[in-house]
């Protein structure tokens, strides 16, 4: 069995971003490499709605599809990775690639973790070779 300080190691070393937001869409959950994706501290992020890091016109969808993930239970991308927009601390769009799932317990969802990645480079090269 895995005791709890290495489960913290983990979460907090793996490179690539996790969030974990409860059930309203307050970040609870901001590990290492969401500060070096994001530009925000742990302490700046930690209490802020999932907003912090949605550019605003993505926002409404968002949070559409993390209401109804909540109440029903069900992911629309099962957790497979998805291409979006996310915004760093200095206002700068990044394209990140996330993939998501429910966090439940016995007695119901707690909320959501999101792994991302920063995908912002290959997304620029790629598209900049498509407009050649």
């Amino acid at each position: 069995m895995i005791d709890e300080t290495i489960t913290k190691a983990i979460v907090e070393q793996v490179a690539e971003a996790l969030i974990f937001a409860t059930v309203d869409g307050k970040i609870a959950l901001w590990n290492r490499g969401a500060t070096l994706l994001f530009g925000f501290d742990r302490d700046e992020a930690t209490g802020q709605s999932l907003d912090l890091i949605i550019p605003p016109h993505l926002r409404n969808a968002h949070w559409a599809g993390f209401d109804a993930a909540i109440r029903t239970g069900q992911l629309k991308l099962n957790g497979k990775p998805t291409l979006t927009r996310a915004l760093h601390k200095t206002g700068r769009k990044l394209y990140v690639e996330m993939s998501f799932a429910l966090v439940e317990a016995d007695h119901g969802i707690l909320g959501s973790v999101a792994v991302a990645r920063d995908v912002t480079e290959r997304i620029e090269r790629e598209r900049a070779g498509a407009a050649r």
